[in-house]
């Protein structure tokens, strides 16, 4: 029987801690952009919440013509709570159709509802959505979106199955969907239904469900309606095949305004990234059995990951091209194939097996091979995974400590913050950026201060310098002056002091980095949220600051869900062959 050495009892806890990477480890934005869409990602969340469940999702209606107007209604029943889910359909057009949110014209609008929608209630909807920051929402609405079409690929496709034959799947996995999501607003916008105002029993209550739940029915719907054109003109044509459904997702585009995202939302960031932290060291914990069943777990889902990898067909132009990743995943084969011969043979381990797998390869491989790894790690406990995304239910409110004495303020500051203090800030001017907001496309821009101008807004949190200019005031004052009394003399330290003291005791908040420097590059966390939280594959990059990728690819169909027989391991999908 194979045997694992340990120096003393330790309780779980402080194995768990134990095996948890330091923020100093994590943090740095080039190492955010490297985590890998995981079970604690948004999406793939939400589908193991659905398959557990079985959730069902039926279409109530369908109404739209052959040139793509029309409506539609959706239920969606998640155990004793019923949701709606309204489309408008418009047909295609190039006036004002953009994925900006200036865009005055979408090929598809919809809305996520609380319970069974009243005629007068979809109407009103209806007219509403379009107006956007002009509109309101009904009661009970959680979310307002749209989406596009992807002109090229959707007309291929409608075009071969009108013709009685299967899509080109080559084609269509060049972007491997046929609707992009261009919109997804709630918790109180528009007069939408603030997250904290969810119930406690409340489905949707956990951080981005309710977003990530209109971005499936988003793929839900564009396959319906590319189906039922089909059929308006062609009523013998055949179903697109299911494996090929599966394989085609919700498209996403993302920009700048991810990076204030993150500046907004420390507590949802910390959080996020704990959890997946704690996830991962749960795994490494992990004693596998005599078999080591979880090692050939683990080894299956690498090679997965291997063939998703050499199969993918996107262009990547500063991020690391997936053959070269495949080639990396490779070298983790090899570790994770030693390492089950190895527990099979009865040797003996100095650490937790997993744990000395993964330090074995830290920095052998490229760190979204690396990051990858740990992504499959956490399919090793799937259920304690899964608590773990039901505790994501955040106050963002930051609240300030005034009776805090000066000196523990900045013994916070110099320990929670002390990267900042080893970051070159000192910037020639003409080389310092600033965050603004484009007035003609309304959406966050980054650009040289000495061009922008100087009656621009700065939207940037510029973090390293307020807290080193918080320190050097703090130093100049009586260490035993209360919070209240510094900044009644330094008022304009007020944001930073209630976000220092509101953080303290997390580090996962916000990324070691200078924003406003010629270095930074933008995409890095972008590439966090939409990679890593959100869980989106094959993110290609543009300028090093828009991304665009794929959502709930290879995701299980909703007659999957409701059955019971689906693939509780949807995620990286080979191409279907048809």
């Amino acid at each position: 029987m194979t045997a694992l050495r340990r120096p003393a009892p330790e309780s779980d806890t402080h194995r768990i801690a134990r095996l948890m990477r330091s923020a100093g480890e994590m943090m740095a934005p080039e190492r955010l952009a490297a985590i890998q869409p995981s079970r604690v990602s948004a999406s793939r969340a939400l589908l193991s919440q659905a398959i557990r469940d079985r959730w069902q999702i039926q279409c109530k209606r369908f109404e739209i013509d052959q040139k793509g107007n029309g409506v539609a209604e959706y239920r969606i029943d998640i155990g004793a709570w019923r949701f709606s889910f309204p489309v408008y359909s418009f047909e295609p057009s190039p006036h004002g159709r953009t994925g900006r949110i200036i865009g005055r014209a979408w090929d598809m609008m919809g809305a996520l509802v609380e319970g069974d929608m009243s005629r007068a209630d979809f109407e009103t909807t209806r007219a509403e959505l379009p107006k956007l920051y002009e509109g309101r929402a009904t009661a009970g609405t959680l979310i307002w979106c749209r989406s596009n079409r992807s002109g090229r690929f959707f007309e291929s496709a409608r075009q071969a199955l009108a013709s009685g034959r299967q899509p080109d799947v080559a084609e269509l996995a060049q972007t491997c969907y046929l609707m992009r999501n261009t919109g997804l607003d709630g918790n109180g916008t528009f007069g939408t239904k603030t997250f904290l105002a969810f119930e406690k029993d409340h489905p949707l209550r956990w951080s981005l469900a309710a977003q990530m739940l209109c971005a499936y029915m988003m793929r839900v719907f564009a396959q319906d309606l590319l189906q039922h054109l089909v059929r308006l003109g062609s009523p013998q044509a055949p179903d697109m095949a299911k494996d090929l459904r599966r394989f085609l997702g919700v498209g996403n585009g993302s920009a700048l305004g991810l990076m204030l995202f993150v500046n907004n939302h420390p507590r949802l960031i910390e959080r996020w990234l704990f959890i997946r932290e704690e996830a991962i060291a749960r795994a490494k914990a992990v004693l596998p059995d005599d078999s080591g069943s979880e090692i050939a777990k683990l080894l299956a889902l690498v090679d997965k990951a291997i063939t998703f990898r050499s199969q993918d067909r996107a262009a990547y132009e500063n991020f690391t091209r997936s053959d070269v990743l495949a080639e990396e995943l490779q070298t983790i084969r090899r570790a994770v194939a030693d390492l089950l011969q190895r527990w099979q043979a009865g040797n003996r381990f100095e650490a937790e097996p997993f744990a000395e797998l993964a330090a074995s390869l830290e920095g052998r491989v490229h760190a979204e091979a690396m990051e990858t790894l740990h992504s499959l790690l956490i399919e090793l406990v799937p259920d304690e995974a899964d608590a773990l995304v039901g505790g994501l239910v955040i106050d963002e409110e930051l609240t300030g400590r005034p009776e805090m004495p000066v000196h523990r303020l900045r013994d916070l500051v110099r320990n929670d913050y002390a990267w900042a203090f080893n970051l070159k800030l000192e910037v020639p001017a003409g080389e310092r950026y600033v965050w603004y907001k484009s007035v003609t496309a309304e959406e966050p821009r980054r650009g040289l201060a000495t061009e922008v101008g100087h009656d621009v807004v700065n939207l940037g949190l510029d973090l390293p310098r307020l807290v080193v200019a918080l320190d050097r005031d703090l130093s100049a004052v009586d260490p035993n002056l209360s919070t209240a009394r510094f900044l009644f003399a330094h008022p304009q330290h007020r944001a930073i002091v209630t976000r220092v003291q509101a953080l303290a005791g997390t580090s996962l908040h916000s990324p070691h980095a200078d924003i406003m420097s010629g270095s930074f590059t933008p995409a890095h966390i972008t590439r966090l949220l939409n990679v890593g939280i959100h869980g989106i594959d094959k993110t290609r990059d543009f300028l090093d600051r828009n991304l665009r990728g794929v959502l709930f690819h290879g995701a299980p169909l909703p007659e999957d869900i409701a059955s019971g027989n689906a693939d509780a391991l949807w995620f990286y999908p080979a191409e279907p062959s048809l």
